[in-house]
């Protein structure tokens, strides 16, 4: 089967399961919801990012989108779905490429429509306090959350190939992302700004002390969602279906 109608059944798979949608629309209901609830607290004291309290919530919508991420994969490896899968499609290397598209490009385009309303609720939240922030950071924020939403949903598909298990792969990343998120916060210029979810975070910033930028944090996220795709695509070469 050629890539193309291998990709067409990939995004079949992805808008008839409920499960996958409810994750997407998830995404951008609680990056908003987080977002306005972070907004509605007026201090701007010493340190106040106007930007990344507009997008707070990204923090929380990542974990639908890593939910999204890993269920369109595991869903595979439930009562040898993977079977038919590559009897109709038998390169593994390609139905693998094809299922990273069809979680990818979903994310993606979600994860932009996050960023636009994320913007509105944070800007109308914020008021006064939005004044310092210019429309090209305005863009780069709003362009940066979809990037780094998809490539959170694709780490997490090339983990769940890797352990073959979307609760195996849930149990590591949700707390993973909850304590860099709430813990390790407030650490930067170490080893903590080459995380996935602090290096793709930066784009959201107006201000950061890091060494990586907007765009060379994501470049990092990227790195480390091509190393789990990577070695998800080695698991279903050499395993057995």
């Amino acid at each position: 089967m050629p890539f193309v109608p291998a990709l067409h059944a990939e995004w079949i798979k992805v808008r008839t399961l409920r499960p996958l949608l409810g994750a997407l629309l998830a995404v951008p209901l609680l990056t908003a919801s987080f977002s306005a609830l972070a907004g509605a607290d007026e201090s701007d004291g010493t340190g106040f990012d106007a930007l990344y309290s507009a997008f707070f919530g990204v923090s929380f919508g990542q974990i639908a989108a890593v939910t999204f991420g890993a269920q369109a994969v595991a869903a595979e490896f439930r009562e040898g779905a993977l079977r038919v899968s590559l009897t109709a499609m038998p390169d593994r290397w390609r139905w693998f490429a094809a299922k990273a598209v069809a979680v990818g490009v979903p994310a993606l385009a979600v994860g932009l429509v996050t960023g636009g309303v994320t913007l509105a609720v944070g800007k109308a939240v914020l008021g006064s306090r939005w004044s310092g922030v210019t429309g090209a950071e305005a863009l780069r924020g709003v362009v940066g959350c979809g990037v780094y939403l998809a490539l959170m949903a694709l780490l997490a598909a090339g983990l769940t190939a890797l352990l073959r298990s979307g609760v195996a792969t849930l149990g590591i990343l949700i707390p993973f992302l909850l304590i860099v998120s709430f813990v390790v916060g407030g650490v930067s210029g170490g080893a903590a700004d080459y995380l996935p979810d602090r290096a793709g975070q930066v784009a959201l910033r107006d201000t950061w002390d890091g060494a990586l930028g907007p765009w060379t944090g994501l470049a990092v996220t990227a790195a480390w969602a091509a190393a789990a795709l990577c070695a998800g695509a080695w698991s279903v070469r050499r395993r057995d279906a």
